[in-house]
């Protein structure tokens, strides 16, 4: 694949995106996998439902990598978004960012997930055992939970 900022209905691996920011010059590949998890807020989650805008959701995942090269020059990024219904511990975001060294790519790793869920449009439908819910933003998840959960 030569893209590397998209969403996908598609189940995604890891080394998938890993392989498109490998390189000779970096001494450190970041990756963020961020699962679906059981329990939010004390509730029990059945399954989420995630839709995009695909093309804005697209144009918004490569504007990121751009701020990501703005800010830390030799940093190369992927990110696939995956949508539709994921379950439990399924896979919805991978983020891959390689740097001559450590400590940039931690850094732009944790912007990178940060702006996605400030300026992509996806949205996430909740089902829990006693109903669901569509989280207009993914920051909306995270209201009510105590900071350290939110840095998780």
């Amino acid at each position: 694949m030569n893209e590397r900022f998209w969403i996908t209905e598609e189940s995604v691996r890891v080394d998938d995106v890993v392989c498109l920011v490998t390189r000779r010059e970096a001494g450190a590949i970041n990756t963020f996998i961020g699962t679906v998890r059981e329990f939010t807020n004390g509730k029990k989650t059945l399954f989420l439902e995630y839709q995009a805008y695909k093309s804005m959701a697209e144009k918004k995942l490569r504007q990121i990598g751009d701020e990501i090269k703005q800010k830390w020059p030799e940093a190369e990024t992927a990110i696939v978004h995956r949508v539709g219904r994921l379950d439990i511990s399924d896979i919805a975001v991978i983020i891959a960012v390689s740097t001559p060294h450590r400590n940039d790519s931690y850094e732009a790793s944790r912007y990178a997930i940060e702006r996605i869920k400030e300026i992509v449009p996806i949205w996430k439908k909740e089902h829990w055992e006693d109903g669901e819910e569509w989280i207009g933003n993914q920051k909306q998840t995270l209201q009510g939970v105590p900071a350290r959960e939110e840095s998780e």
